[in-house]
């Protein structure tokens, strides 16, 4: 029996675009305007952690038994651990100027960011892709039920309830029905009733606010 990874793809799904949508929304903020500024760096705040919890989570419950279970396929999840590296690098990288852009939105800091965030976008990607075509078919098939759902419980254990209404909302704003029915299944009622009721709405002003370019 081989397990579903799909919600994974939709997940990938928000980080490429979010990471994407950040190079034009910081690239169009006038210079001086610091509360534009500080709207786009909470939210790629937001975003870094969510995006440093899904990597870790396959740092630490992922890579490991699908290494001890696979042979001749293990340069994939080596080199899986290598993108990993390249993209904490980008965003150690975009950790250092941020607070600068955030503080003045001045041109050149701003330039700085978006620089560093194309570079980020650019690593990201070819992991992203490359985990879709050559990694989720080995956990297909050699991963536990159990075990992938680890990976979602760790990051919902290592991520700031209000935060987490915001990774659900990006993750559900590209998911058709189908996709969209069965992130909702695997949550317990009175989380699913909490979302329609406090997150869902919070999430359209957040997104509104961040977009208002």
């Amino acid at each position: 029996m081989t397990v579903n990874t799909q919600d994974m793809e939709i997940v990938h799904r928000a980080f490429r675009r979010e990471s994407r949508l950040l190079i034009e929304l910081v690239s169009a903020v006038a210079p001086g305007d610091t509360a534009r500024a500080r709207v786009l760096a909470d939210h790629f705040r937001d975003y870094r952690l969510g995006l440093h919890n899904h990597s870790e989570g396959e740092d630490e419950l992922l890579w490991p038994p699908l290494l001890s279970r696979v042979d001749l396929e293990a340069e994939v999840i080596l080199r899986m651990e290598a993108q990993h590296e390249r993209i904490a690098a980008t965003l150690t990288r975009l950790d250092a100027a941020m607070p600068a852009w955030e503080a003045t939105a001045a041109v050149t800091e701003r330039d700085t960011v978006v620089a560093a965030l194309a570079d980020h976008w650019a690593v990201l990607l070819e992991h992203l892709d490359d985990e879709e075509t050559t990694l989720l078919p080995l956990a297909a098939q050699h991963i536990t039920e159990q075990e992938w759902a680890s990976l979602g419980t760790h990051l919902v254990a290592n991520t700031p309830k209000t935060t987490l209404l915001t990774l659900f909302g990006l993750v559900l704003e590209d998911a058709d029905p189908a996709e969209r029915a069965l992130l909702l299944s695997v949550l317990p009622a009175p989380v699913r009733g909490f979302w329609h009721l406090i997150g869902r709405p919070r999430y359209a002003r957040h997104i509104r606010r961040v977009r208002a370019a």
